[in-house]
């Protein structure tokens, strides 16, 4: 974004009463009105202007904007149909700017004409963070970058280390490396949400570190691991694969983990390894529909 550029502040309660709305608690409608946050979100972003952005969850337009000054092009995702009227008359200024309903859990990215290596830039209510990350990166065309605004303590469980590791940190890491860019205050949104927020971004491997014929088990390994998180991998991939706790302590060593290790501490290395031995000695495994 050229910092001569100026982009007038967003008053979002103002906006609101307006058009007689109120924020939706619903879908977790907190609004970015920071001007100084919202500058900064761009900068890490990376943004160049060659570059097409898909923004999830458009809201008002505060971000809309700044994103516009940016990119060639911006995709603006918004589910709210009460909000499209407010969307369009606030980024009315910027020709670049494309408005789309709907609910992008449900939309395809490659229906949104992005090209390859476009970047995702958004700030996303909580409770769609997992399906939402998930839905991005198993796209078929997926982006080069993801530039998330979530709630501080999710950003922090997806960069986990081994040891701490979640479901969810896995699922993000096999795909790319994510980093907390920012932290942000409640303050800097409209209304002010319950906990501070933080930026995550990652950025996408050309290739899954698990190779794409092995994802499919990988991730039932992995959900079946993370199952039952106090047991051992013995104990809870046996319950979450059906299989004799026998049969999957030889499976763990002939990968090289130890039976009583906890899903937590494997690396993604382990992960792969243990998929491998499954694929290669399980027809049990391969016949049971994975």
């Amino acid at each position: 974004m050229d910092p001569a550029i100026t982009i007038p502040p967003l008053n979002a309660p103002a906006l609101l009463r307006a058009h007689n709305l109120r924020p939706r608690k619903s879908l977790g409608q907190n609004f970015l009105v920071d001007a100084a946050t919202l500058e900064k979100i761009v900068a890490v972003a990376q943004i160049h202007p060659n570059n097409e952005v898909l923004e999830i969850g458009a809201g008002l337009g505060s971000l809309t904007r700044y994103l516009a000054e940016s990119a060639r092009k911006v995709i603006a995702v918004e589910l709210d149909p009460h909000l499209l009227p407010v969307l369009a008359e606030v980024v009315a200024p910027w020709q670049n700017v494309q408005i789309v309903p709907g609910d992008i859990l449900k939309i395809d990215p490659a229906n949104l004409m992005l090209e390859e290596g476009y970047l995702v830039v958004a700030n996303i209510p909580y409770y769609i963070t997992s399906a939402l990350i998930r839905h991005l990166l198993e796209a078929n065309r997926k982006p080069a970058r993801l530039t998330l605004t979530l709630q501080r303590e999710v950003a922090e469980r997806v960069c986990a280390p081994a040891g701490e590791m979640s479901l969810l940190a896995l699922s993000v890491q096999v795909y790319g490396k994510a980093r907390v860019m920012l932290r942000i205050p409640a303050g800097a949104f409209y209304p002010p949400p319950k906990v501070d927020s933080s930026v995550l971004q990652v950025d996408l491997y050309k290739e899954p570190l698990i190779s794409a014929t092995q994802l499919p088990l990988f991730f039932r390994l992995a959900k079946a691991g993370f199952s039952q998180k106090r047991k051992t991998l013995r104990n809870s991939l046996s319950a979450g694969l059906q299989l004799p706790p026998s049969e999957v302590q030889d499976l763990l060593e002939s990968a090289g983990i130890h039976a009583q290790r906890r899903a937590e501490t494997l690396e993604i290395e382990e992960w792969r390894k243990l998929a491998a031995a499954c694929s290669e000695s399980m027809h049990r495994f391969l016949s049971s529909g994975l």
